[in-house]
């Protein structure tokens, strides 16, 4: 049965997807007395490591969803690659916020941008791709370079292939037209900074707006996120107006991250969205009052939301999977945690692999500048790449 009253502590909050970010949440919920339990196919997954809970199913099992629902007084999903029509069931039971709407129109680039550009917000020129006649009438239309992509199942670089010139049309769409895959191809946007706000609003639509991030990205993954970000206020300012519109444009219950270009003229296009925790939102962790995680637990759980205080100047660096390899498994956490500032979070992850974010590192300092060094130092060390 659903629920439109607070949830007092105590009240079990259900988490479709198991990785990182579902396992800040569940630390955050349990900060506040609330339980957790959570649907994910691995016994061994990071948030099942500290939730009340699990259900060791597929994410597209219907029943299983259906489990979670029953168990839970409001669901959440931690990632938005999850089945949809599995979100659906559980909604028929309880609350989930974010809707399903919301995650059907996130977890597909072409329904994304076409909600976006209905909500009025700019995004760079696209066109949809269904052949390759689309795609070479694209190059026409977008010159290039330009940037061919899934519509689904595309995070951290996947699904994409850079078209820079007429020769490399035919190879990209043979790359990434195998199957029924729905495509999307981008124009380049030469930009100044990527940057990302994360907003949160209510049932109510309170909206509560963190600071946000510069990004800094190494092979297609977030590698270091600065804040605040090396712009101008103002640039800042329409960043934080920008994330709380499409949050209510977007009739979003819960958290949305929105991807943004700054141009070289200061002017933002948006780039994507995430109906979740994201990581360039890990610096709120020790950086701002209130973390992005305890700002999602307050919505689902029916609670005001607090506009967000940096209280520092904060650098997340992320932990990948690269560090265990060449360290032999033996990260210097000794040698990290000798500087100042630094708070280490690891996520619990059983295999460390090529590409896979096994932790991170925020600093806290004075200055971004100094923050920056201490983090990257910070993370040298951690790699062992200091005498």
């Amino acid at each position: 049965m659903q629920r439109e009253s607070l949830l007092n502590p105590g009240s079990t909050i259900g988490i479709i997807g198991g990785g990182q970010l579902g396992r800040m949440l569940a630390i955050s919920a349990r900060q506040m007395d609330y339980k957790t339990i959570v649907l994910d196919p691995d016994s061994g997954c990071p948030t099942g490591q500290v939730a009340d809970g699990q259900i060791a199913e597929a994410y597209s099992n219907r029943g299983a969803s259906r489990e979670l629902a029953r168990s839970s007084d409001v669901v959440t999903y931690e990632f938005e690659n999850v089945d949809a029509d599995s979100v659906s069931d559980a909604a028929e039971l309880v609350l989930v916020h974010p809707s399903a709407s919301v995650l059907r129109t996130t977890q597909h680039r072409l329904h994304e941008k076409n909600a976006l550009l209905k909500a009025g917000v700019s995004v760079a020129p696209f066109r949809s791709v269904e052949s390759l006649s689309d795609l070479e009438a694209a190059g026409v239309d977008l010159g290039f370079p330009m940037i061919l992509k899934t519509a689904t199942q595309g995070y951290d670089g996947k699904g994409q292939a850079i078209i820079t010139r007429q020769e490399d049309i035919e190879p990209a769409y043979e790359l990434l037209s195998i199957g029924p895959a729905e495509l999307i191809v981008e124009q380049y946007v030469p930009f100044a900074m990527e940057i990302s706000t994360i907003c949160a609003r209510t049932v109510d639509g309170q909206t509560a707006t963190f600071p946000p991030s510069e990004n800094i990205h190494r092979n297609h993954i977030l590698d270091i996120s600065i804040v605040p970000p090396r712009i101008p206020d103002s640039v800042i300012e329409n960043a934080r107006l920008l994330a709380a519109d499409i949050a209510l444009q977007l009739e979003v219950v819960g958290l949305i991250a929105v991807e943004m270009f700054v141009t070289n003229e200061n002017e933002l296009l948006v780039n994507e969205l995430a109906p979740r925790p994201h990581n360039s939102g890990h610096y709120t962790m020790d950086g701002c009052d209130t973390s992005q995680f305890e700002q999602l637990v307050r919505v689902l759980a029916g609670l005001p939301v607090s506009e967000p205080k940096l209280h520092s100047p904060t650098v997340m660096v992320n932990l990948m999977g690269e560090i265990w390899e060449d360290t032999g498994g033996n990260p210097d956490w000794a040698g990290a945690l000798e500087m100042p500032g630094v708070s280490l979070h690891l996520y619990g992850k059983s295999e460390a692999r090529l590409g896979r974010k096994m932790g991170h590192i925020n600093v806290v300092a004075d200055t971004v500048e100094d923050a920056l060094y201490i983090a990257t130092e910070a993370r040298d060390r951690v790699w062992r790449r200091t005498k």
